[in-house]
């Protein structure tokens, strides 16, 4: 399993509407998880495939050298150079895998801009076994060395943050991660693990946003600071399975999460408001019974936009580069229900879907590469799905 080593690179034109692809949702109590068949890719974009990987969940770009690292949930980190060679680091954690749950996010500590990739300080968070059946996200630091370059390994690796308590279940880790602009803070999603009533509870860090020092330390001005741990982390709460975490070009942070059987949201995530979940949402519970919609409850905080049904994201970006340029500073949505991408128009706390973009499978990630182009990572296993690929405009692109 792994990565299927050699280089493909193959151009995937098909000519099929955005807007003739049909949506298929189905639910998943047990998981959340939510499936979709395959349809071809959108004219408009030209699709490559570089690489191929084992149920892939999250990559980051080295800020310095360009090579990708790409997050394998069974619990390996490969990495992929601006050349095309393949490697893998050691020295990962070992990871619950199973469910949800798994090897998640990485992030790169801001202001590493050398060109030799070594010692840089690296984040990932993951899922990691409890006392007996339980569970919880973790997030770690680590030195990344690599001596030769395509032998990585982490050193020095600390667990900076835990999910408390953990629980039973394998599901709504959530665990995104997120610098702010400036660096002094790391945000971290903080799924309700499939509980509800955490989400409220503003004594547990479950069903949260929380905000941390780079060391992992509560971050100094925190809305419930007097509350004392883990209270002291949350930023925002009322949260569900948020799968993306991003800054928008003013700085401000926006979340992207999975409601239950409709209710998909974007939310501009601000210091102390309540989002409301499982007290409202857009959506019902997975077995039909109702729940009261957001616009119920004016004083908790309301979406930017909603779906449903669903188009389950993985993650989405602000984009910022110019191959796309009339997409600059909007919202690209990586879609698994809807297999493709989604472009969001942000208009001050509002936010309304411009266009969506089919491709064959089901969308895990999405990044921003440096060159501008979007690179993806689709959901799945390695025998069938997981590749990583590379999009541009096609020759039909406005």
């Amino acid at each position: 399993m792994g990565i299927g080593f050699g280089m493909i690179a193959r151009k995937l034109l098909f000519a099929l509407s955005p807007f003739a692809a049909t949506l298929a949702s189905c639910g998943n109590a047990a998981t959340g998880e939510k499936g979709a068949g395959e349809k071809a890719a959108d004219p408009s974009l030209s699709v490559e495939t570089l690489a191929q990987f084992d149920e892939p969940w999250a990559m980051a770009f080295d800020p310095g050298t360009g090579t990708l690292f790409v997050t394998e949930r069974p619990g390996k980190l490969r990495l992929r150079t601006p050349e095309g060679k393949l490697g893998e680091v050691s020295g990962v954690p070992k990871v619950a895998y199973g469910g949800q749950g798994g090897l998640g996010d990485i992030a790169f500590a801001p202001g590493q801009t050398g060109t030799k990739l070594d010692r840089r300080v690296l984040y990932l968070s993951w899922a990691e076994q409890g006392t007996g059946d339980t569970r919880g996200a973790a997030v770690g630091k680590a030195d990344l060395v690599c001596s030769p370059a395509l032998a990585c390994r982490l050193e020095g690796l600390k667990v900076i943050w835990r999910q408390d308590p953990k629980v039973s279940g394998q599901g709504h880790y959530s665990h995104r991660l997120a610098f702010s602009p400036d660096g002094k803070y790391l945000f971290v999603a903080s799924g309700e693990r499939q509980k509800f009533t955490p989400a409220q509870d503003l004594g547990s860090n479950l069903g949260k946003v929380v905000r941390l020092l780079p060391d992992g330390t509560p971050a100094p001005g925190n809305p419930f600071a007097e509350k004392g741990a883990p209270g002291n982390q949350i930023w925002s709460y009322g949260h569900r399975n948020i799968l993306g975490l991003a800054f928008d070009r003013q700085g401000r942070l926006w979340d992207l999460e999975h409601g239950p059987k409709g209710g998909d949201e974007l939310n501009l995530v601000e210091p102390g408001k309540n989002y409301g979940w499982p007290l409202v949402s857009d959506g019902d519970h997975y077995d039909g019974r109702a729940i009261p919609r957001n616009a119920t409850r004016p004083d908790l905080a309301q979406p930017a936009i909603s779906w449903n049904p669903v188009i389950a994201p993985g993650d989405f970006i602000f984009y910022t580069g110019s191959l796309f340029a009339a997409w600059k500073d909007q919202a690209i949505i990586a879609g698994m229900v809807y297999p493709g991408l989604v472009r969001v128009k942000i208009d001050g706390a509002k936010a309304t879907e411009e266009q969506r973009y089919p491709l064959p499978k089901r969308i895990r990630e999405i990044r921003q590469g440096p060159d501008g182009a979007l690179w993806l990572l689709e959901d799945g296993k390695e025998d069938n799905s997981g590749h990583l690929l590379r999009i541009t405009p096609g020759k039909t692109a406005n």
